[in-house]
């Protein structure tokens, strides 16, 4: 089958706007899931890396979030604790080293049923579309998200050179 050409350009500007509306909306999302169960977006962020790319130490979880070591990492982790979505515990080959764990059945069933809510509403309008739409809008969403992924390695770096 031959490759189609690319939209033309005209039609950038209307996924750009809708790419911007998508994002704005996420972050919203997180952050109104977030405040549901008495965190912030960074918080619930980093309690997904944990469930996501398990366990961490301190400093792990701090270059993951890219927040900065000490302080505010270390209240990231004290907030999570007290609200029981993380726990401390002592590295099994390194005893010296304290791993933040996630406690994924305290998550799953505090945010868990907005995330199905969710989940059930994308499997409905998935339903209405044909095997290749859902593999060109899976295309756009792994291609946005390794444009982030990059951009945020951009940003955390100058960030770093700019602090030396």
């Amino acid at each position: 089958m031959p490759e189609e050409a690319p939209p033309p350009p005209e039609q950038y500007p209307a996924m750009a706007a809708a790419m911007r509306e998508f994002m704005a909306r996420a972050v919203l999302f997180q952050d109104a899931v977030a405040r549901s169960v008495g965190l912030n977006s960074s918080d619930l962020q980093a309690v997904g890396l944990l469930l996501s790319e398990g366990p961490a130490t301190p400093g792990e979880l701090a270059a993951r979030t890219g927040l900065t070591h000490g302080g505010a990492i270390t209240g990231l982790i004290d907030r999570l604790e007290r609200a029981g979505y993380v726990t401390r515990t002592r590295d099994p080959d390194d005893g010296r080293k304290v791993r933040v764990v996630a406690d994924a059945r305290r998550v799953f069933a505090d945010v868990g049923p907005v995330y199905a809510r969710v989940g059930a509403r994308w499997d409905a309008f998935l339903d209405t579309l044909t095997p290749d739409e859902i593999a060109v809008g899976t295309r756009i969403l792994e291609a946005a998200a390794e444009v982030n992924r990059v951009e945020i390695e951009l940003l955390r770096s100058s960030r770093g050179a700019d602090a030396d």
